[in-house]
């Protein structure tokens, strides 16, 4: 077993599960998506981006590709969330959480593709 592909691949499984985890929910219900999971999101994405650098293959393009998506997708999730709570004063009404929720189901589903790459990756690999 390869510890390098063990690492690699359970850090793209929990970014998309700590993402779903944030993104499921009504999406207007503040209460009900935490600002520290989408920060545990944010944070296990980077981590996840940056082992995908020095891949010099096709699908490992496609795999930074997707990851720098949810990244961006995620910051401006966290951004939305900062300037509702703390910049504007207007709080995290339904409208700004739906923006927040919207964002990271972007980034989920970037995720979800990364995920379904590693997957197809796998299943063509030969012994």
């Amino acid at each position: 077993m390869n510890l390098e592909k063990v690492v690699f691949g359970f850090f793209i499984v929990l970014a998309a599960t700590l993402n779903f985890g944030f993104f499921i929910g009504d999406i207007d219900r503040p209460e009900l998506h935490n600002v520290y999971e989408l920060f545990a999101a944010i944070v296990v994405n980077l981590i996840a981006t940056v082992l995908k650098f020095g891949d010099r293959t096709q699908i490992g393009a496609i795999h930074l590709a997707t990851s720098l998506v949810a990244d961006l997708q995620l910051l401006a999730a966290a951004i939305t969330w900062a300037v509702a709570m703390y910049a504007s004063g207007i709080g995290m009404t339904a409208e700004m959480t739906a923006s927040v929720v919207s964002l990271s189901g972007g980034a989920l589903f970037a995720n979800i593709v990364s995920v379904a790459i590693l997957i197809a990756e796998t299943v063509m690999m030969r012994r």
